[in-house]
C-alpha cells in the first residue's frame, strides 16, 4: 500500500469516528484508526493531518446531511450572534465550525469570553433564564497543565462558552488543524460577515421576531423542574417524586418510538400539572402547555388517565368506544404501558436537560 493511500484510509476512518461522535479529538481519532488499519505501530509520516481528517468529515456531512446542513449553518450563525449580543460585556468571539462553515450533525457553537471568573457570566445567563452547566477541565500541553472553564448551554443549539482572563482578549490562539491563528469574529465582525454572506436576510427583522417567540423547551423545563418536589402516593408510585416518574416514562416511550417527537413529548409532560394543581393535574397541565404542544400530544395527555380506566374496566362503554375510534388510540394505550412501567425504584434515567435536548434534536432532524 502506498503512503498516500494509507494516509487517505486512516483519514477516512478517523473522520468516521469523529462524524459518528465516537471520538472528539483529532489525535485520538487518527491513532485509533491507524491502529485498526495497520495492526501495529505507524510512522508519523503516514498519519494524516488534522486538516485532511476535517475534509473527510465535511465530505461525510455533505453526503448524509445534504441541503439541511446549509440551512442549519445560517440558523447556527444567527443563534451565535444572539448569544454574543446577550454576553456583549465579555467581549465574545465566535470561533470554530460555525464561523468557518465546517459544521456537521451535532456541532456546537463555540464562543470565547473574557472575564476574571465564570461568576459574572453565569449571572448574565441567569438573568436571561438560560440553563447551563459549568465544567472545569484540566488539559496538559507540552508538559504544562492548564485548567479551562467551560460553560455548556443547551438551547436551540448547544453552545460552549470558554472563559479566559481579560488579559487574553488580544491573545492570538492557534488552530490545531492549520497551526495558524484561528479565525474569530467579534459581534460587529460577525454582523458584517452575515450581511455580506446573506444579503437577502434581514437581521433586525429576524431578531425582532425571535424576541417575540417563546422557546417551548424552556417552557417545558420550567414545568418539569417543580415535579421533583411533588411527592406521590407510595401505593401507586413507589418510585418517588413525579419528576423521576416522568423521566422513567420518557425513557420507555423513547425506547418504543424513538423518532416520534409528539409521543415522547406527551410521555415526558403527561404529569406536569401535578406541580400546579394536584387535584386536577390533567387540565392544569394542558392549560400551562396551551400553544406549546401539538394537538396529538395534547390529546394523549388529555386522555392518559382515561387509559387507566380502560385497563381496569371502570370506564363507560360509550366513552371507551369514542376513544377507540380515534386514530391515536393505540398510541394512547402504549403511553399507558409506559406510564405503568415507569414506577420502578433505582432505575437510571436521563437528566431533564438531556431529555429536552433529545427532543430538540428530533425537531432539528424533522
Amino acid at each position: 500500500m502506498t503512503q498516500s493511500k494509507l494516509r487517505r484510509q486512516i483519514a477516512f476512518e478517523a473522520a468516521q469516528l469523529m462524524y459518528q461522535r465516537q471520538e472528539s479529538e483529532y489525535y485520538r481519532a487518527k491513532m485509533k484508526a491507524a491502529k485498526h488499519i495497520c495492526r501495529g505501530w505507524v510512522k508519523p509520516a503516514d498519519l494524516p493531518s488534522n486538516g485532511e481528517i476535517r475534509d473527510q468529515v465535511q465530505m461525510l456531512a455533505r453526503t448524509f446531511e445534504g441541503d439541511a446542513r446549509t440551512d442549519r449553518l445560517l440558523e447556527m450563525r444567527l443563534e451565535a450572534l444572539r448569544m454574543m449580543r446577550t454576553l456583549g460585556n465579555f467581549r465574545p468571539r465566535l470561533i470554530g465550525s460555525v464561523l468557518t462553515g465546517h459544521i456537521r450533525q451535532g456541532s456546537d457553537i463555540d464562543l470565547h469570553l473574557f472575564a476574571e471568573s465564570s461568576a459574572p457570566v453565569a449571572a448574565a445567563l441567569d438573568l436571561e433564564g438560560i440553563v447551563y452547566d459549568i465544567e472545569k477541565k484540566k488539559v496538559r500541553k507540552q508538559g504544562v497543565e492548564t485548567v479551562y472553564t467551560h460553560i455548556h448551554v443547551q438551547d436551540r443549539f448547544p453552545v460552549e462558552l470558554t472563559i479566559y482572563p481579560t488579559n487574553k482578549a488580544h491573545y492570538v490562539f492557534k488552530s490545531s488543524i492549520t497551526g495558524k491563528a484561528i479565525e474569530r469574529a467579534s459581534i460587529s465582525e460577525l454582523e458584517m460577515f452575515l450581511e455580506k454572506e446573506y444579503p437577502q436576510h434581514d437581521l433586525d427583522a429576524h431578531f425582532e421576531a425571535l424576541a417575540e417567540k417563546v422557546d417551548r423547551f424552556q417552557v417545558y423545563l420550567s414545568l418539569l423542574l417543580p415535579l421533583e418536589n411533588v411527592k406521590q402516593s407510595p401505593k401507586y408510585h413507589p418510585e418517588g417524586d413525579a419528576l423521576y416518574h416522568s423521566l422513567q416514562v420518557y425513557e420507555l416511550a423513547k425506547d418504543e418510538l424513538p423518532y416520534d417527537q409528539e409521543f415522547i413529548t406527551a410521555a415526558l409532560l403527561h404529569d406536569v400539572g401535578k406541580g400546579i394543581d394536584a387535584d386536577d393535574h390533567v387540565n392544569a397541565g394542558l392549560e400551562a402547555l396551551d400553544g406549546f404542544i401539538t394537538d396529538r400530544t395534547a390529546w394523549l395527555i388529555r386522555h392518559h388517565m382515561d387509559a387507566h380506566q380502560i385497563r381496569d374496566g371502570s370506564i363507560g362503554a360509550r366513552a371507551r368506544k369514542r376513544l377507540a375510534a380515534n386514530e391515536n388510540f393505540e398510541d394512547l394505550m402504549l403511553l399507558n404501558d409506559c406510564d405503568i412501567g415507569g414506577r420502578q425504584q433505582g432505575v437510571l434515567v436521563d437528566e431533564v436537560e438531556d431529555a429536552l435536548e433529545y427532543l430538540r434534536e428530533l425537531e432539528r432532524m424533522c
